[in-house]
């Protein structure tokens, strides 16, 4: 019966469809009404790529152009090839989807005993292990000085959010792991296994897992970003420093740079189950199965009426991949998102369709759209202007974020600070980040946050006993910074959260419980010198 079911539906849907004669011109019309600098889109159908191209320039200023060859960072999309990574060692045996992780990470560890001895393999690739949304992405955002084995340490001392497989919430520390025991069971880096066992038998010559191969190739996007309007993601295009975004030992979660010519290749051994180019099979038709199969329902968020259409009924993830609906059609897709950098990839298997879009900026409108449009062609439904739709969307999002962020921002309590400024000052710990350090010298208050280089900055009183974090590199989200009291007026302990109702989810400050390793000892002679000594 579900042969049938599945041969009918192959029936039912439409032939691949020629793009519009004027695709090229759409194209570059919606790039530029976004103020994305430089783009590429890949469209295989039926196997066959029928449109590997650039659009606009690799860095705003210049008139270098993008090429089919040009990589971009392409941020969680990647979570797929680390999830086939695995599957190469389910078909070889080594390892199976539902193995506890401790079977081949003996020293792993979650908060809760329990669940670090029941977590499988599975379970590291669906988000449901009970950690809170982005928990734990300060180890690796905006950059980082741990290693990957240190950042997975550190998780025994993340707190779940939920319990135990209770439900869904995204998170990329548990991609971490996973490239850390395909290191344990092969004895190589998971940057040598996906360079070896995915790259090469599938002909993607152009990406990379590393920064220094992606940093010395020439045919290569810069990122782009707003940031001068107040809040990120507001104000004028501008160049980042591609050397300052996320850290490599995330890079099983989302750091690869692909190109549009390789995103073809990768996009065509999906939609044939594992089959390469040459003859060669990637991974089973077995372990193509398993990663489309759902696990885990996710809530779909609220959206206008103008975009109700694009509100699936149902929602799910599989392994590295969203699996929903789209107008009746099954729709398996991933986005990402990196430092300056977004893209996307969807398939639709029934009508042996994918295509993959990359752009270097954060302009999330124009890659939703066009999204949309072409899944819209691809089904046979007439133009409905999506990109210009979600423009719309972003636009009454933004504008609402930033007026209410700008009352806040004019009315803080004129109270406060409770102490001299001399006894804020003194090394504080969180179990899984780390160390912050607070100083005090002519300018007032600052703040170092020890394992991410170069985050560090002033420290200017908001209210009460809060401050808000000034980072030297402007890049970077600011966060309230609260210190709490005990009864005798010495700092116990240090909250904190974003200042931009607009911050990415990674910048995750609120999961932070700061308590002293050394701070000021009590002077009785009145002097705001600080002493650091152990204790209060």
């Amino acid at each position: 019966m579900k042969k049938l079911i599945f041969l009918l539906l192959i029936v039912a849907s439409p032939a691949a469809a020629e793009l519009p004669a004027d695709f090229d011109a759409r194209v570059e019309a919606v790039r530029k009404s976004a103020g994305v600098p430089g783009m590429a889109i890949a469209i295989v159908e039926k196997g066959k790529p029928v449109l590997v191209k650039g659009y606009g320039v690799k860095r705003l200023g210049s008139d270098d152009p993008v090429t089919p060859k040009t990589i971009f960072p392409t941020g969680s999309t990647g979570k797929a090839v680390t999830v086939a990574a695995l599957a190469t060692l389910v078909d070889q045996g080594r390892i199976g989807w539902d193995d506890k992780v401790t079977d081949h990470l003996p020293g792993f560890q979650m908060w809760d005993p329990w669940v670090t001895r029941e977590i499988t393999i599975r379970d590291l690739l669906v988000h449901r292990s009970g950690l809170g949304l982005g928990a734990g992405d300060l180890l690796f955002v905006p950059r980082s000085n741990l290693s990957r084995a240190e950042a997975v340490a550190r998780l025994r001392h993340i707190k779940p959010a939920t319990s135990f497989r209770s439900g869904f919430a995204y998170d990329n520390v548990l991609y971490m792991v996973a490239g850390q025991l395909i290191e344990a069971v092969t004895g190589k880096t998971w940057e040598a296994y996906v360079a070896d066992q995915i790259f090469k038998p599938a002909g993607m010559l152009d990406s990379t897992s590393e920064d220094t191969k992606r940093f010395a190739t020439a045919d290569r996007a810069m990122p782009h970003a707003r940031t001068s309007g107040g809040l990120r993601g507001v104000g004028v295009q501008e160049v980042l420093d591609e050397r300052e975004g996320t850290a490599s030992s995330a890079a099983p979660a989302g750091g690869l740079a692909v190109s549009a010519r390789d995103m073809a290749k990768w996009i065509a051994i999906q939609l044939s189950h594992g089959r390469t180019e040459n003859g060669g099979t990637l991974y089973s038709e077995a372990q193509a199965r398993e990663m489309w199969t759902p696990v885990v329902l996710r809530a779909s968020p609220p959206r206008p009426d103008y975009l109700k259409l694009t509100r699936p009924l149902f929602d799910t993830y599989a392994l590295g991949w969203g699996v929903q609906d789209y107008r009746g059609a099954r729709v398996i897709t991933h986005g990402g998102a990196d430092f300056g950098f977004q893209a996307v990839v969807v398939l639709l298997p029934e009508q042996d369709v994918g295509f993959a879009i990359e752009i270097n900026s954060e302009d999330d409108q124009l890659l939703r759209g066009l999204m949309y449009e072409l899944i819209d062609h691809y089904l046979g439904y007439s133009s409905n202007d999506w990109p210009g739709k979600f423009a719309r969307f972003k636009k009454e999002t933004v504008d609402r974020e930033l007026a209410g962020y700008q009352v806040a921002a004019a009315r803080p309590v004129k109270v406060g600070p409770s102490l001299s400024l001399a006894r804020y000052v003194g090394t504080f710990n969180d179990p899984w980040y780390g160390n912050i350090e607070v100083t005090h010298g002519k300018a007032g208050l600052s703040i170092d946050f020890k394992s991410t280089p170069r985050m560090s900055g002033r420290l200017e009183h908001w209210q009460y006993d809060s401050f808000i974090t000034r980072f030297d590199d402007a890049k970077i989200e600011p966060a309230y910074v609260t210190f709490g009291l005990d009864a005798d007026g010495a700092i116990e302990g240090i909250t904190m959260k974003p200042v931009s109702p607009l911050a990415d989810f990674s910048y995750d400050y609120q999961d932070l419980h700061f308590t002293p390793v050394r701070r000021p000892a009590p002077n009785p002679g009145g002097s705001d010198e600080p002493v650091a000594v152990a204790g209060r």
